[in-house]
């Protein structure tokens, strides 16, 4: 096809699909007309790349696609992530992070780029990863349904952090650098996270069972991600980047510790501390200096209630097996003697 015939609007253009990205759309364009992308929007009067039109449309290019497409410069911006500030653009995939098993195989969703979105914004299903296990053979229905609340609570919050709109401190940057930071040394696997080997597989496997793994904060506010999540890859990228690349199972981790520490920051940040080593607590008090010092007073307190409480059970749980020992030393037991001359004949 000549690039004259482009200069007119095309004979046939589907239009984008609900939350469709404009790399997308312009890919399914250019498969129509048997082009590659590049020369369909060269045809189109467009001289830059398709991923740097989907960040935003200079000043005449949105009505130019609109022209030929037969829409408006308006749905054609809608179609960009212009709304994504630029501190958040290193979360945003090049391609779709994740899959809707309802979606159409050659419609990328904009949802799907994003590392806060689990559900299709179409079909509302579950996202599925595009390599990798499914949340749902990880957690257990029952438990997704439990953990669901706080995931879409810090979904709303990384949202309105990437436009620009979050709340001041501490914001989803303090948040998500408090949850990566390392609470207690690394250390090996424990029992509980290595598999049931022989005695022959464990030799074999030995640096496996003998490699440090990074004891973060996350660990601690989302125990379930503890619990389930594959032991060399438990430990997560620090900040911003442990969005921009991590998997679903551990995007979804974040979500929900960034959900439960906008509705309890104090509890959650002191139950990070009370389970910390002394350099891992240091480390946390550390990214606690950027949150409001009220709030860290705040911390401080439920720290101080929390280790009281502590050592209240732990005094307790003594007492209460001294108690236990005193009962069986004054039992009276029977026993046979093994004196002949105490022998009745």
């Amino acid at each position: 096809m000549s690039r004259v015939a482009f200069a007119a609007p095309l004979p046939v253009a589907p239009r984008p699909q609900p939350d469709e990205r404009l790399s997308s759309w312009l890919g399914r364009l250019a498969r129509l007309y048997g082009m590659r992308i590049e020369a369909f929007l060269e045809c189109c009067g467009l001289r830059r790349a398709v991923s740097d039109l989907e960040w935003r449309l200079w000043a005449g290019e949105g009505a130019l696609l609109a022209s030929r497409a037969g829409m408006t410069a308006e749905a054609v911006r809608a179609l960009t992530f212009e709304e994504i500030a630029p501190h958040a653009r290193l979360t945003v995939a090049a391609r779709s992070r994740y899959a809707c098993a309802l979606c159409p195989t050659d419609v990328h969703r904009k949802a799907a780029a994003l590392p806060w979105n689990f559900w299709c914004v179409e079909h509302g299903a579950r996202f599925e990863p595009r390599a990798g296990r499914m949340l749902t053979s990880l957690l257990p229905g029952t438990q997704l349904a439990a953990l669901d609340p706080a995931a879409r609570l810090g979904a709303r919050r990384m949202a309105d952090w990437a436009q620009g709109a979050d709340e001041p401190a501490p914001s989803v940057t303090d948040l998500l650098n408090f949850l990566t930071t390392r609470h207690r040394a690394s250390s090996p696997p424990s029992l509980r996270e290595q598999p049931v080997l022989s005695l022959e597989a464990r030799r074999a496997n030995h640096d496996f069972l003998t490699r440090p793994i990074a004891r973060q904060a996350l660990l601690v506010i989302v125990p379930e991600y503890d619990r389930v999540a594959p032991v060399l890859a438990k430990a997560v990228l620090p900040g911003i980047m442990a969005l921009a690349e991590g998997s679903l199972l551990q995007s979804y981790a974040l979500a929900v510790g960034v959900g439960r520490l906008t509705a309890d920051p104090v509890g959650c940040a002191a139950s990070a501390l009370l389970a910390s080593d002394q350099d891992g607590a240091e480390r946390l008090r550390g990214v606690l200096r950027a949150w409001p010092p009220a709030l860290r007073r705040r911390i401080a307190g439920r720290l101080a209630q929390l280790r009281d409480a502590q050592r209240a059970a732990s005094a307790a749980a003594a007492a209460a097996r001294t108690c236990r020992k005193r009962r069986q030393s004054h039992k009276f037991r029977f026993s046979q003697s093994h004196n002949p001359a105490r022998r009745v004949s």
